[in-house]
């Protein structure tokens, strides 16, 4: 700080510089990432395989704004499925009730979000470990006994009936299979990159500090409930896009969506994945629902067989996939350095 305030600008030149080298670069990486996506339908006539990367891109899109709250700020949530469930809830009504343009649907959806999640985390955040843990929990018990008992609006355990209207807008028709595709795709590389961007701010390092030690930052003068609560909301919006994304594949929203299951998958899918690498969650939710389709195929007893591989991350590894990917090439590079 001193260096600052004294106007070093010569040191601070290559770190503006790294930092807009890194968002250039991220935007690059987003566009090729896309481009590949993009082009899948017209190398493949598998219908299945595009059902299944938009079914990544929902559970991709809530799983890594998990992370944010896990991985980057230290606050282990048992309830963010609520807003996931919340978006594709919120989504489907409003399209349902009010048949605005899609576009006008998905701000809304943003809004109510953005304005539960701040409420919910004004209290949540406030809490420690454990307690922050089972409040968020018991919010999204809440909400979910909410959407069985509010049958005449929510239609109750039958979910929402009738489908989701889906208006032409901008050329786009999400009615039509491929152009659904390509705007899940989208959304997630936007959800992605932009996730990326905050994980990458100085409000991302702040977050990482809150989590290492929060009494210290709090000493520096950091507004650690001011913080939490940013990322929580932000959170919250993210995973609502992939609530909305799997409203539209199915049509409708259904009380699972926001099941406390829902919360444990996202966990689940975190432990797969790793939590210390920014794509580790999108590598847990390709790995879960590969081991959630394959298994099926072969027995009932799915359950067992998930247990198993959660053992052998927590015993075995001790961490994520992608984690353990990346700290072995890291001892590999620095080894080879030594020599």
């Amino acid at each position: 700080m001193t260096e600052l305030e004294a106007g070093h600008a010569q040191g601070l030149a290559p770190v503006r510089g790294g930092s807009v080298l890194q968002r250039y670069r991220d935007v690059l990486i987003a566009l090729v990432a896309f481009a590949v996506l993009a082009s899948l339908p017209l190398l493949t006539g598998s219908k299945a395989l595009l059902d299944f990367v938009i079914r990544c891109s929902a559970y991709g899109l809530f799983a890594t704004s998990l992370n944010l709250l896990v991985g980057y700020t230290g606050l282990t949530s048992f309830g963010h499925g609520m807003f996931f469930g919340l978006g594709a809830y919120s989504f489907g009504l409003i399209m349902q009730k009010l048949g605005v343009p899609i576009p006008v649907a998905f701000v809304a959806t943003l809004a109510i979000t953005a304005l539960i999640a701040a409420v919910i985390g004004a209290i949540c955040v406030r809490l420690k470990e454990i307690y922050f843990a089972f409040v968020t929990l018991a919010f999204q018990m809440l909400i979910h006994s909410t959407i069985l008992s509010w049958a005449s609006f929510t239609g109750g355990d039958q979910g929402l009936r009738g489908g989701i209207p889906r208006p032409v807008f901008l050329g786009i028709d999400l009615s039509n299979h491929v152009h659904l595709y390509i705007a899940s795709c989208a959304l997630l590389i936007l959800g992605l990159l932009a996730m990326r961007q905050i994980a990458q701010s100085p409000f991302g390092y702040t977050l990482r500090m809150i989590r290492d030690n929060a009494a210290r930052a709090s000493f520096l003068g950091i507004d650690v409930w001011r913080a939490k609560l940013t990322v929580f909301v932000l959170a919250a919006l993210f995973a609502a896009m992939g609530g909305m994304v799997m409203a539209l594949f199915v049509s409708g929203a259904y009380p699972e969506f926001a099941y406390w299951t829902i919360s444990g998958e996202g966990i689940f899918i975190n432990m797969l994945g790793g939590v210390s690498t920014f794509l580790g969650p999108m590598v847990g939710t390709v790995l879960l629902l590969l081991l959630n389709d394959t298994v099926t195929r072969f027995t009932e007893y799915h359950g067992i067989v998930l247990g198993v591989v959660i053992l052998f991350f927590a015993l075995g590894l001790r961490k994520g996939l992608l984690d353990f990917v990346a700290e072995w090439f890291s001892q590999r590079r620095d080894a080879g350095e030594g020599r």
